[in-house]
């Protein structure tokens, strides 16, 4: 064994790092209880709101869930229910200070629904829940200290030594953002297993519909809640580990001069900003090209034809989807997971993206004959406008979860 005077700072840092890159170990998915259609949504939401006399607005309302319903947007999950709403008046009125009540309500339901999700992972991971070494938490709806990744690792039974990272309002690029965390802690500390848990309540930016206020409506007719957790680590101990997705590369480019299109803030009337998917739409589909050509073109695989891959996209709206499947020349198709999850659930802003990983994995262990794409994308969109980027690859030998 050599002395201490022999060992070098390189051979320390050799024997951290993983041999092998970085994959998804297992996903866990959770909703709330309350679920409502988009056809029943206006009538509800003006109804708990007392608003039903506001009938230009509830028509827009209307007008914009049947449209997005007619895109492939069923049905959507919430914590907040009518109940929650009528014994807080103050959530509905943007004069009225409500931050305090938003985030009491938050930090109690937030973690519980994230422990749904992980626990389901833990389950499909094979291992204790006392083998996670890394906890990474993203979330929209928080802002306190403690905050939801020690209540999380709490309700797990996480150790007491756990390396917890919190990541607040990166909007919906949170879940691609906690991955990416996650794949460099996984491949720089030999051993490490990382627990990626994304949960958003919209019960900290529920309003109620105002004239002079047409921004809310976009955000109530698109948004709902839920948990996603995933798994990560690299030198897979088989067989009890069945690595899922290697995640084999990451990029994160924000595009200049378009911080308007997409923004978020904390207020005293609870998480406010601004979205404009008319905005949105080009930007993704404008840059998704160039940026997913760069990424492929550094890891010597020049020329990639992107109906060849596998997509995780996060669908934050049908026509966004759209529009990245007319730019990228799309067979129809290769964006089914990014519109199913947006059809049973929604938009759930940084959870959306792990709900389509996990359709994506369901998806390529139902398909007859084995995987028909060994190499995929995941891509998430987020203030700044930002886009997240991950190249993915299916492992040599693919085992059911």
């Amino acid at each position: 064994m050599a002395t201490t005077s022999h060992v070098t700072v390189h051979d320390i840092r050799r024997a951290q790092r993983a041999d092998t890159t970085a994959a998804v170990l297992a996903i866990g998915t959770a909703n709330p209880v309350t679920c409502i259609s988009q056809a029943d949504y206006p009538d509800y939401y003006f109804r708990i709101t007392n608003t039903e006399h506001l009938t230009d607005l509830k028509r827009k309302l209307n007008n914009l869930c049947k449209m997005r319903q007619a895109s492939g947007a069923d049905k959507r999950f919430f914590h907040h229910n009518e109940e929650m709403i009528a014994a807080h008046p103050e959530f509905l009125d943007r004069t009225t200070p409500s931050l305090d009540a938003r985030l009491d309500i938050a930090a109690a339901a937030g973690p519980e629904l994230a422990a749904q999700a992980a626990e389901r992972a833990i389950v499909r991971w094979g291992r204790p829940a006392a083998d996670i070494t890394h906890l990474v938490v993203a979330t929209n709806a928080g802002a306190q200290a403690p905050g939801a990744d020690h209540r999380l690792a709490s309700l797990l039974g996480l150790r007491p030594t756990v390396r917890r990272t919190m990541l607040h309002l990166s909007g919906c690029s949170a879940g691609a953002a906690a991955l990416r965390l996650a794949k460099d802690l996984a491949e720089n500390s030999r051993g490490a297993r990382v627990l990626v848990a994304c949960v958003e309540l919209n019960v900290v930016a529920f309003h109620g519909p105002k004239e002079d206020y047409p921004q809310t409506l976009t955000c109530q007719g698109l948004f709902g809640d839920g948990a996603g957790a995933v798994i990560v680590g690299a030198d897979a101990v088989r067989p009890v580990e069945r690595p899922l997705f290697e995640m084999v590369a990451v990029s994160q480019a924000v595009i200049p001069g378009t911080e308007h299109a997409l923004n978020m803030r904390l207020t005293e009337h609870g998480l406010d900003g601004h979205v404009s998917i008319k905005d949105l739409i080009p930007l993704a589909a404008a840059n998704a090209d160039e940026l997913l050509s760069d990424a492929f073109r550094q890891l010597g695989l020049a020329g990639v034809e992107w109906n060849d891959l596998f997509w995780v996209v996060h669908p934050g709206a049908p026509s966004i989807l759209d529009q990245i499947e007319s730019a990228l020349r799309l067979e129809p198709g290769k964006l089914a997971a990014s519109r199913k999850v947006l059809r049973e659930y929604g938009n759930m802003l940084g959870s959306t993206l792990i709900f389509v990983l996990d359709e994506q994995r369901r998806r390529m262990e139902e398909e007859e004959g084995g995987r028909s794409a060994e190499w995929g994308v995941m891509m998430g969109f987020g203030p700044g406008f930002t886009i997240e980027t991950m190249v993915l690859h299916l492992p040599e030998c693919p085992k059911e979860q």
